[in-house]
């Protein structure tokens, strides 16, 4: 089974068709289409359904996708060992939550970049669940997510400690207030997408308040939530510091919680069995304790 054959099916896997993976990997249609063909002929079966609007995976393909994901990382992987001669270089994919990445990643980042130029630092934001997964498959090299995270194949360690709170319009001077004003349904909750560890603690508080009917509404980002909220149209979850430091802090209210709703503990999590590379290890180095006032 080659890995090229693996890793042109993960790309059609991802992007639903064989226009659309050729353009990702800049070759032709018809190599798409013939390394997806060989691969079906090896394995004897059918990996996608084909139909009108593109292409879907089986239920072969479905069980292949993840140790495709694992062989091309573990390639990747072996690749940048072989090349580690113990100075910090090379690629380097950090994933985070977007409230952290807003808030507490840019001087960090930046601080890192001046020290390792040979670094090539990429950082996406996700939720939470898609950086663990991120992490487990090997496309992120460690991440940024919300605790606890407890698995048998991952490593973390305390990053920065948040206060969550209820940030909703200006109007509402006390949860009360809002308690008063929303009596019955409760207001509407603003979230981002499964997956995401402040949505779950928000729709805990919502039951525990009495508004389970309350409504949700997903958005896809912190500016765009802050901006609904002030507009009245919901309620959200947010790190206390993410919103203090937002140019719209005069236009909503912050409302303190319980320690059991508010306080939780950012990770930064990597894989156990997975090689540390160099740069990896100096951005952990860096994160632990020689640049602590960077980080903090």
């Amino acid at each position: 089974m080659e890995l090229s054959d693996l890793q042109t099916f993960a790309v059609v896997a991802r992007t639903g068709g064989i226009t659309r993976a050729a353009e990702a990997l800049n070759t032709v249609q018809s190599n798409v289409t013939q390394r997806i063909k060989a691969l079906e002929a090896e394995i004897g079966t059918m990996l996608f359904e084909r139909h009108s609007r593109g292409m879907t995976l089986t239920g072969a393909g479905l069980r292949l996708l993840p140790y495709a994901d694992r062989m091309a990382a573990l390639s990747r992987e072996a690749l940048l060992a072989a090349r580690d001669d113990g100075e910090p270089k090379g690629p380097l994919m950090i994933g985070s939550m977007e409230t952290t990445a807003a808030v507490r990643l840019p001087t960090l980042l930046a601080h890192f970049h001046q020290r390792f130029p040979a670094v090539a630092l990429s950082l996406r934001t996700a939720p939470t669940a898609d950086l663990v997964a991120g992490v487990l498959d090997g496309t992120l090299d460690g991440a940024f997510v919300a605790g606890p995270i407890d698995h048998p194949e991952l490593a973390g360690v305390t990053a920065f400690e948040e206060e969550l709170v209820l940030v909703t319009a200006r109007r509402f001077e006390s949860l009360a207030a809002l308690r008063a004003a929303t009596a019955g349904s409760g207001p509407t909750a603003l979230v981002f997408r499964a997956g995401c560890t402040y949505r779950q603690r928000l729709e805990q508080i919502i039951n525990d308040f009495g508004w389970p009917a309350a409504s949700r509404i997903e958005l896809g980002t912190l500016d765009g939530m802050i901006g609904c909220v002030a507009a009245g149209m919901g309620v959200a979850l947010l790190p206390r510091a993410v919103v203090t430091r937002h140019e719209m802090i005069g236009s909503v209210g912050l409302h303190t919680l319980e320690p059991s709703y508010a306080r939780v503990e950012t990770l930064f999590i990597h894989r156990r069995a997975a090689h540390r590379t160099s740069a990896l290890s100096a951005f952990m180095d860096g994160l632990a304790g020689r640049d602590r006032d960077i980080a903090a």
